[in-house]
């Protein structure tokens, strides 16, 4: 019972106010209350913690997923540089501020954390595939296409993957490999909403737009909302 386990979390604080272990009691009462749905309330308390132990990494990744969660963007990101600052090695920090600063087009710094990321974890699977969405963005398409075609020869049947490097291919003005990779996507996840977008448009540019409209329906049924694809839906007709 999450309501009985935010009782007994606030009693505990009450027996000894000034004890410092209180911030590890804020810290889990914040996260009862976010299972709770009560966001601003699990702000507040981990704001709480942090005053006892300003510098307690977990509890700063914390408040920062939760201010990610509520589009808090500019929060979330000096939370991620504080606990940057306590531990300059933390993989989940410097994920998320590369994150951050591709979101708000600074992407020197975006490929400056994700290269940091990589020296830390050669392997890691969001700073790679960051890293190619970067190398597309900044218009080096055949640096991009280089990274998701080594991490497609060690899994192969990572859906994700092939959608983005059919984005990549479609770039290239190479369709018909990007259409190949969003079939073998839809084979391997037939729930992968942005295989069926991007095909969609593929189809609408190619004037078939029977095919389109099908993929915009099916989008739909998986989740987009109907006025994001208006637009596309329309020229369909």
């Amino acid at each position: 019972s999450l309501v009985r386990a935010e009782e007994l979390l606030v009693q505990a604080m009450k027996l000894e106010p000034s004890n410092p272990h209180n911030a590890l009691l804020f810290s889990n009462l914040g996260l009862v209350q976010k299972r709770l749905g009560r966001y601003d309330d699990a702000l507040q308390s981990y704001t709480y913690a942090l005053n006892i132990a300003p510098t307690a990494v977990p509890i700063l990744l914390d408040r920062a997923a939760l201010y990610m969660e509520k589009g808090m963007t500019d929060r979330a990101y000096l939370d991620y540089c504080e606990a940057l600052d306590a531990d300059k090695v933390n993989k989940e920090a410097l994920l998320m501020r590369a994150y951050i600063y591709v979101t708000q087009r600074d992407l020197k710094f975006a490929r400056a954390d994700y290269e940091r990321l990589l020296k830390l974890d050669p392997q890691n699977y969001n700073a790679r595939l960051g890293l190619a969405t970067l190398e597309q963005k900044d218009g080096n398409l055949q640096k991009a296409l280089e990274i998701l075609n080594k991490m497609l020869v060690e899994d192969p049947q990572d859906a994700a993957l092939y959608v983005a490097r059919a984005g990549i291919e479609q770039d290239m003005q190479h369709v018909d490999l990007a259409m190949i990779d969003l079939e073998e996507a839809l084979k391997l996840n037939p729930s992968q909403t942005e295989a069926y977008l991007m095909r969609g448009q593929m189809y609408l540019s190619q004037k078939k737009k029977n095919l389109a409209k099908q993929d915009f329906e099916k989008a739909m049924s998986l989740g987009v909302p109907q006025a994001d694809l208006r637009g596309l839906l329309q020229q369909c007709k």
